[in-house]
């Protein structure tokens, strides 16, 4: 086995560190009932732990966004935060569809279940302040990944990340488009229905697998044969590619600067 491969192993252990100690927030979805016409934006960086509960949020929901990553001393999204918001907090976020931005993540998780999901946020999110204790301490093996900027090339269009909050594999990938400031469009994917949890590996082997019940799992077994979390798409080179290695290794190689 590669170095390279062994410190990747050892970067997934410490994601899945992560996974456990949110107790699977994250991972499961409930659909809104309506669906927003224009992508909602969210600038946020993946360190963050209030935006990760944002993230949650969107993964419990089922609802896609535009991710502007603004890791501390980025510069391509931040002053353009500050500019439209007043200030460098995260997350903020932007909702075309009703004219609506705000900061804090509460108020925009209560926002996300109200409007979309048309009731009121689970009872775990009533109890915000600690859900942020928890979110705070789930980011510890995580050692600063996903916080500070790293020198590289900005795309010409956003990329197309077929993920779930909690998935430890597509954490490494969030973290490293974060650090490289690299817009994406995030294609929500939590699991719905008892096969979404079987891994891929098992499931192709399954005789009947069944269709997938979500609106991206469906749109991602079209595209690449089999429901694979982190699922890259990069309209700029035309690359399309599962695992979340390969993804890591793609983006050092076409955008480090």
């Amino acid at each position: 086995m590669s170095r390279h491969s062994v410190v990747h192993r050892v970067n997934v252990a410490s994601s899945l560190a992560s996974t456990l100690i949110r107790v699977g927030q994250g991972i499961a979805t409930n659909p809104a009932r309506v669906k927003p016409e224009e992508l909602l934006e969210l600038y946020e960086f993946e360190g963050c732990p209030y935006c990760r509960l944002v993230r949650e949020a969107l993964t419990m929901l089922d609802l896609d966004a535009r991710i502007y990553p603004c890791p501390k001393g980025g510069e391509r999204f931040r002053p353009a935060l500050v500019e439209r918001g007043g200030k460098a907090q995260f997350p903020y976020l932007v909702d075309p569809n009703t004219g609506r931005e705000m900061y804090e993540s509460a108020d925009i998780v209560r926002y996300l279940f109200e409007t979309y999901g048309r009731r009121k946020p689970p009872l775990h999110w009533r109890a915000m302040f600690l859900q942020q204790i928890g979110s705070g301490i789930a980011g510890i093996p995580r050692l600063g990944a996903g916080v500070r900027v790293r020198p590289s090339k900005a795309p010409a269009k956003p990329l197309e990340l077929y993920s779930f909050e909690s998935s430890p594999f597509a954490r490494p990938v969030r973290e490293l488009l974060c650090e490289m400031e690299i817009p994406y469009i995030l294609r929500s994917c939590g699991r719905s229905k008892v096969t979404d949890w079987v891994p891929p590996i098992v499931r192709d082997r399954l005789s009947s697998p069944g269709e997938p019940v979500t609106e991206n799992r469906r749109a991602l077994l079209e595209r690449a044969g089999r429901v694979s979390i982190p699922y890259l798409v990069d309209p700029n080179t035309g690359a399309e590619m599962a695992e979340s290695e390969h993804i890591l290794f793609y983006l050092k190689s076409h955008y480090a600067a």
